[in-house]
């Protein structure tokens, strides 16, 4: 059975209306400032934690005193 042209054209202009829908999508999800933002907010996320943190600020008084020490030896 043959179908009317302008339902055939309203389906296509619908199917890329979908396409283009789709295609904004992926490029927001696959944008590289999406990741470097997701990246920074891991890497917040993470510092944030007291266990981290009072872990490096102890690295950061040990590098400090070897080197004051190295300094005035």
């Amino acid at each position: 059975m043959a179908r009317d042209p302008d339902t055939i054209q309203r389906e296509i202009e619908q199917a890329r209306d979908a396409l283009a829908v789709t295609l904004d999508e992926l490029g927001t999800r696959a944008s590289p400032q999406r990741f470097v933002e997701s990246g920074k907010e891991s890497v917040r996320a993470k510092l944030d934690e007291p266990k981290v943190r009072y872990s490096l600020i102890a690295v950061a008084v040990l590098i400090g005193f070897a080197l004051l020490r190295k300094l005035f030896r």
